[in-house]
């Protein structure tokens, strides 16, 4: 399998909303596919209005790069390898995430997708896409 269906980005999605009412945390929350190509997207209410656009940027970036996007926060920093690798795709108009909140999606070992949450701190948003994740078996 290599692609998520509409419904596994449903159920990724309706996982991460419960789970960001659990905590208190109203997020955007997006759901790509592979390709990087949206799938599912949603806006809780009352979740910042920037958290739509980042929250996209998120799935892309870990989808991008095939890993969670905290992973990439302390190879980002001034001086480490990747400094300024959140600028480096501003050439294709979208942009890099290199904190918290961005989570792979995979189904029997293939990655399929990608998460992406914003709306509260970089670890709350990583523990609401973790949850999306663990919905499809992540």
């Amino acid at each position: 399998m290599t692609s998520l269906s509409l419904a596994q980005a449903q159920t990724v999605l309706e996982a991460c909303a419960a789970k960001a009412r659990e905590i208190s945390s109203p997020s955007s929350i997006a759901v790509i596919d592979d390709g990087r190509e949206l799938l599912a997207f949603a806006r809780m209410d009352d979740a910042l209005l920037a958290s739509a656009a980042i929250s996209q940027a998120k799935a892309y970036t870990s989808r991008s790069l095939s890993c969670d996007t905290r992973d990439v926060e302390a190879l980002a920093q001034p001086g480490a390898p990747l400094f300024g690798l959140q600028t480096a795709h501003a050439a294709v108009g979208r942009a890099l995430v290199t904190f918290g909140g961005g989570v792979l999606l995979q189904v029997d070992g293939a990655i399929v997708g990608a998460v992406g949450v914003a709306g509260g701190s970089p670890d709350q948003d990583h523990e609401i896409a973790a949850a999306g994740a663990a919905a499809l078996g992540a």
